[in-house]
Parts: C-alpha cells; sequence; structure tokens
C-alpha cells in the first residue's frame, strides 16, 4: 500500500474527531513511508497537525466552507472538466468499472470521482500504476492547489504533494481552462442552492467499455476540453 495517499485520502476526507485523534499514528506512518521525501513529508505533518489543532467544530465549519459550499474547489474531479454535461455521467460509469476491476468497492452513496475515495483506490494498486493514473488527473490537482494558495490554506499542502507524486506536469492549455472558470462565494446561499438542484447525476453504461484500462480515466477527463451544451475561506493558516 503506498501510505501517502492513504493518509492524504484521510486528510482530505470530512473532518472527524476521530481523524484529529488519529493523527499521532497517521504521522508515524507517514514517516515510515519510503515512497514520499522529507519535504513531503513535512508538508503533510503540519496540515495533519492543523486539524488535529483546530476546535472540531471550527474544522467542520473550514471543510465545508472550502470543498461544500465552493464548486471552483469541489473534491469531485469530473466536475472540474465535465460540469454537467451528459459525459459525466458516463466518465462516472467507467470510473466505477475500473474500481470493480480491481476488486475496489465502493457504497451506493459516495460517487466515484470523489478524490479521497480516488485517492483510496490509488493506495491500493502498484505504485507505477498509481502514479500513472494520478498524472492524468494532475491539470485538476494543479488548478486545485492554485486556488487553495490564493486563500492562503494549509489544505494546499496535499495538493502540492500530490503533484509532487503524479506522472508528469499539468497541461498548461488543461489548467488555464479549469482555472478560466470564476471562483464560488461561499456566502452566496441562493447559488449554492442552484448547485444543489443541478447536482442529480444519471448513470448508465455501455456494453463496449474496457474499464481496467490505465487510459480510460485519461479518456474521460480529456473529454472534458469539450464545452458541454448546457450551462454547467481559510482565513487563519497558510502552506509551509
Amino acid at each position: 500500500m503506498n501510505i501517502s495517499l492513504k493518509i492524504i485520502s484521510l486528510l482530505l476526507s470530512y473532518p472527524t474527531e476521530e481523524l484529529q485523534k488519529a493523527v499521532p499514528e497517521l504521522k508515524s506512518a507517514l514517516e515510515a513511508d519510503t515512497l514520499t521525501g522529507a519535504r513531503e513529508k513535512a508538508l503533510l505533518a503540519k496540515l495533519a497537525d492543523d486539524i488535529a489543532g483546530l476546535d472540531f467544530y471550527d474544522a467542520e465549519e473550514r471543510y465545508v466552507f472550502l470543498f461544500d459550499r465552493t464548486r471552483s474547489l469541489s473534491l469531485h474531479l469530473f466536475e472540474h472538466v465535465h460540469g454537467e454535461s451528459r459525459d459525466r455521467g458516463q466518465a462516472m460509469v467507467d470510473l466505477m468499472a475500473m474500481y470493480e476491476a480491481h476488486g475496489f468497492r465502493i457504497s451506493a452513496k459516495e460517487l466515484p470521482d470523489y478524490l479521497p475515495l480516488f485517492l483510496e483506490f490509488l493506495s491500493a494498486v502498484p505504485e507505477e500504476q498509481a502514479c500513472e493514473l494520478l498524472g492524468q488527473t494532475v491539470h485538476i490537482i494543479s488548478a486545485l492547489r492554485e486556488r487553495l494558495r490564493k486563500r492562503k490554506s494549509i489544505y494546499g499542502n496535499a495538493f502540492r504533494v500530490l503533484e509532487a507524486m503524479a506522472r508528469g506536469k499539468a497541461d498548461p492549455a488543461l489548467l488555464a481552462e479549469i482555472l478560466s472558470e470564476e471562483d464560488d462565494d461561499p456566502n452566496d446561499l441562493e447559488a449554492l442552492d442552484k448547485i444543489w438542484e443541478e447536482e442529480a447525476v444519471t448513470f448508465g453504461g455501455g456494453p463496449g467499455n474496457n474499464p481496467c484500462g490505465v487510459d480510460r480515466i485519461r479518456t474521460q477527463i480529456r473529454a472534458g476540453q469539450r464545452r458541454p451544451t448546457d450551462p454547467p475561506q481559510d482565513p487563519s493558516h497558510s502552506e509551509v
């Protein structure tokens, strides 16, 4: 198992009291990991300490304002390339099929493109394949890192480590395309209500899909370059 990817998956998940209490254990596991360097370990340890050091309700509120109430920081990967287009549903089906082909099962309530879930999957596959698949999402990872940097959010540490672990660099055109989308205001409740109304995703697979190839996720993410027909802060902390 890739310990660092598993730890990032946990740190990017919704904060819980169990997670806060487990931080010393996570840091010990991170220190023993041979797949990340001292810089990456320091970035993740800083984030883990920050989450553990907050009052639980403050940690919850910060997470919700960043990732749940800010669509431009959504942790659902296909949100940033497919939006509400029809391609998103098929991309979800294909990603789910890839999980199942590797014996990785998720509950019905979880969307397969949720980044912590995707990272948990990557932590369980061979390192070469994990870096390849992570590299196929690196333009999304880089866009999220940049937006978190502008907010001076320590959560950007996790995305800096993911960039370092990914195979390859972000495609400048794809990165610029994502960053051209306007940032949301988490205090705009009317806009938030509209987002929730649009969130329904319909799944439907086709018989000709090949879920096992490592290029499948690249195909779906690159498809996000096509514009759909229909319209689709963290003030107190900073990165290391």
